[in-house]
């Protein structure tokens, strides 16, 4: 893992001089819109007190914004008025909930004396403790050359099909980020746990200064940020860059940088099921709402659901000796031997949210000990997807 330097180098072309009197009036508006989008990498509980802090660099016309938790970083910036340059650090999470109270209008901040940073708007005057800047652990920046520009549509769906798939277990190191596979005409996603398989591709997209394949593992926690920063932007492309230990995505005038997470991820390719030739066809939204009434009555560890493919329907079933049993059936065309097999049904459930329950799936099974897939059914789809399944012996 790399090291994190606790020193901080000054970002080419700025000059914020050590110790000298910031002071700035910024928008309520802008600065709260800005504070949102940095303020969720910020941990809550840390034992490096300046973690907590947002670091504040003000020159010129520009406040640039910075939180880090060491793994990860935003930068962001506001348009401010600067009546005098400087930088200070100040408590992250209750700046921003102070200023959320405050009404619209200009705010004034004004770094004092032993790091104390006073905050004015209209009546309202408060002074918050702060913290040496030169404590703030150094940001890396943004590689100068080499960045790839992504569709910000295209990564949005990648993650929101994936993420649900990334292992919570810390022990199984390289499955708690999602696989990012980049070539010159494609970009695909593909996450899993062990228990579950979620892949998506999306083809047709040309990707300059991408030969042959890149591949690189983004940890949760940075998927979920950049998820923020593409939900909150309309900018249509993403600016992605890395260097041996970190990933870095820039989206309008906010970046995300975040180390990546090492090892090998499994061989996905080889688990993909091949032979599943007995198929159903359902709309999402009667499989899910089904799923949904039926699991009431599943295992409450499990989750476990029995899904029965026989003439022209497919039966899904659970049963626990603490709530009773049920059962639905949805009518599907199939003319093959029945087949019989057990799911966790919260999988399933993930899979068919990620499709917002919309349009038709395909169910196919090779046999009752073997790994179910599911896709939507639709060949003139935009995104290729998959999603693999671990039975469950019930």
């Amino acid at each position: 893992m790399a090291s994190v330097e606790t020193t901080v180098e000054k970002p080419a072309g700025r000059s914020t001089p050590e110790g000298a009197a910031m002071e700035i009036s910024v928008s309520r508006q802008d600065l709260v819109k800005e504070l949102t989008a940095t303020q969720s990498v910020v941990e809550r509980k840390t034992t490096i007190p300046i973690l907590s802090n947002f670091l504040l660099e003000a020159d010129g016309d520009r406040l640039l914004i910075t939180a880090t938790d060491l793994d990860q970083a935003i930068r962001t910036s506001a348009a401010v008025k600067v009546k005098k340059p400087g930088a200070c650090t100040i408590p992250a999470h209750k700046l921003y909930d102070y200023i959320k109270l405050l009404p619209d209008g200009e705010i004034s901040i004004k770094l004092l004396e032993n790091h104390w940073v006073q905050i004015r708007s209209g009546r309202s005057n408060t002074k918050m403790v702060g913290m040496a800047r030169a404590n703030y652990p150094q940001v890396p920046e943004f590689p100068a050359v080499a960045a790839t520009s992504l569709s910000a549509i295209a990564l949005k769906t990648l993650i929101a099909r994936t993420i649900f798939a990334i292992s919570n277990e810390e022990s199984r190191y390289t499955l708690n980020g999602a696989l990012l596979i980049l070539k010159a005409e494609s970009m695909a996603m593909v996450a899993t746990d062990g228990h579950r398989l979620s892949y998506v591709e999306k083809p047709n997209e040309t990707l300059e200064g991408i030969s042959g394949e890149k591949r690189v593992l983004i940890p949760r926690k940075a998927l979920d940020e950049l998820r923020q920063l593409l939900g909150g932007s309309d900018d249509e492309k993403v600016e992605f860059a890395d260097d041996e230990h970190t990933l870095f995505f820039r989206v309008g005038h906010r970046t995300l940088s975040s180390r990546k997470l090492t090892g090998q991820f499994p061989n996905f390719e080889a688990v993909m099921p091949r032979d599943n030739t007995k198929f159903a066809v359902v709309k999402s939204s009667e499989l899910a709402a089904a799923i949904q009434r039926v699991s009431q009555f599943a295992d409450e560890r499990s989750g476990a659901i029995r899904m029965k493919l026989e003439a022209n329907e497919l039966r899904i079933t659970a049963n626990s000796t603490e709530s009773g049993e049920s059962e639905d059936t949805i009518d599907t065309p199939y003319a093959g031997d029945a087949i019989t097999v057990g799911f966790n049904s919260v999988y399933i459930l993930d899979f068919l949210k990620a499709l917002s329950n919309e349009g038709e799936v395909r169910l196919e099974f090779k046999d009752s000990q073997s790994a179910g897939q599911m896709r939507p059914e639709d060949p003139e789809a935009e995104y290729k997807y998959r999603y693999v399944l671990m039975p469950m012996r019930i």
